[in-house]
């Protein structure tokens, strides 16, 4: 959903992303098993 919503126009991709995955940190996983994990690795490069 986050993809298509952002190829809409809708939302921030690298914003929304990161705040899911973020917002399941917080929530309190110990484990984060995503298909947005190269994407995330590289912003959290920068």
């Amino acid at each position: 959903m986050i993809k298509a919503a952002a190829k809409m126009g809708w939302i921030d991709h690298d914003r929304v992303m990161m705040e899911t995955l973020l917002g399941m940190k917080r929530a309190g996983a110990d484990l984060i098993i995503t298909y947005h994990a190269k994407e995330a690795a590289r912003l959290l490069q920068k």
